[in-house]
C-alpha cells in the first residue's frame, strides 16, 4: 500500500475538520504529501432573464469555495495543496479528483446525525465506497475534537479469502512504513442461547477461525509484531466490543470479492463493521 499522496474532501463544518485532522495524522506520520478539496456544485447554464441569477450564483459559489479552502488552510498549514472541482455529487468529485491527482487514500469525515465516536455512511461515503479506484478512509464524529499525535497499531478485519490475504499483505506493508504493530482480528457472530449441536459447530468455527489467523500472520511475523485474536459477540458490533481499541487505532477492511477489480466496493460485514467502529476505518479497493 503506497500512502504517498493523501486526498482529504473538506467542508467548513465539524465532518470535514474530522476528516482533515485524521488526514493531517496520516500524512505526518508517512511524510506523505497532502492534497485538500472542495466539491462544490455545478452551476447550470440557464437562458433568458434568470441569467442574472446564474451570474451571481457563480460569484457566490467561488466566494464560497475560496472562504472553504481558507478554513482548510488555517487547519492544514501552508503546505498542502488546496484545489476545488465542481460535481453534482460530492463523492464522485473526489473519485475524479483522486484519479487525475494520483492519490493514494481518499480521507473524509462521518456524516451528520450519528454518534460521537463513530461513523455514519452518507452520500459523499456510499459514493466512495462503491465506485473510488484507490482505499477510502473515514474518520468517526468528533475526531477532530482530540486527534491522537500518531497512530498506534493497525488492525485488519480478516476472513479467510482472497480479498482479506490481499489485505493483510497491504497493511503489513502500511504498518512496516509507519514502524507499527499490526493485529489481526477474525469476528465470530454466535446467539445467546444455543443448542448442543450449535455450541459444537461454534467451537469448531472458533478453532478454525484462530488456525485461519495464524496462518495469516505466519507470513509477516518475519519483520512485524503480528497478535492475531478472534473477537466473539451476538452481533458485530458485540464482537468489535469484545476487545480494546487504542487511542490510535487504525482499522482495515477488504472491498468485497464480488465487487469490481480495482475499486472500492463495500460488503455487508464491512458496512456493520464501519458503523460499530470506534476509530478510523480504510476500506481498500479489490485486488485480484
Amino acid at each position: 500500500m503506497k500512502l504517498r499522496k493523501i486526498l482529504a474532501g473538506f467542508i467548513p463544518e465539524p465532518r470535514g475538520r474530522d476528516g482533515l485532522a485524521l488526514a493531517i495524522v496520516l500524512a505526518g506520520q508517512a511524510r506523505a504529501h497532502l492534497t485538500v478539496a472542495t466539491v462544490p456544485p455545478p452551476v447550470w447554464s440557464t437562458p433568458g432573464p434568470a441569467r442574472a441569477d446564474e451570474s451571481a450564483w457563480r460569484a457566490y459559489l467561488k466566494e464560497q469555495t475560496a472562504a472553504t479552502l481558507e478554513q482548510a488552510k488555517a487547519i492544514a498549514g501552508e503546505e498542502a495543496d488546496y484545489v476545488s472541482t465542481t460535481n453534482r455529487g460530492s463523492g464522485r468529485g473526489l473519485v475524479d479528483l483522486a484519479r487525475k491527482r494520483e492519490a493514494d487514500v481518499v480521507v473524509i469525515g462521518s456524516a451528520p446525525g450519528g454518534a460521537k465516536g463513530r461513523i455514519t455512511v452518507g452520500s459523499t461515503a456510499d459514493q466512495l465506497l462503491h465506485s473510488s479506484s484507490v482505499p477510502v478512509l473515514l474518520a468517526p464524529r468528533g475526531y477532530g475534537d482530540e486527534p491522537p499525535a500518531a497512530f498506534e497499531r493497525i488492525t485488519v478485519a480478516y476472513r479467510r479469502g482472497p480479498g482479506a490475504d490481499a489485505a493483510v499483505k497491504q497493511a503489513a506493508k502500511a504498518a512496516a512504513e509507519l514502524d507499527l504493530p499490526l493485529r489481526l482480528v477474525t469476528l465470530v457472530v454466535s446467539s445467546g442461547r444455543r443448542a448442543k449441536i450449535e455450541e459444537e459447530m461454534l467451537v469448531r468455527l472458533r478453532d478454525q477461525a484462530a488456525a485461519d489467523l495464524r496462518a495469516a500472520a505466519r507470513g509477516q511475523r518475519r519483520r512485524l509484531n503480528v497478535e492475531v485474536e478472534v473477537l466473539e459477540g451476538r452481533n458485530v458490533a458485540a464482537a468489535m466490543s469484545a476487545t480494546p481499541w487504542l487511542p490510535g487505532e487504525l482499522i482495515i477492511c477488504a472491498s468485497s470479492d464480488t465487487g469490481p477489480l480495482r475499486r472500492v466496493f463495500l460488503g455487508d460485514t464491512s458496512i456493520k463493521i464501519v458503523r460499530a467502529a470506534t476509530c478510523p476505518v480504510m476500506i481498500l479497493t479489490r485486488e485480484t
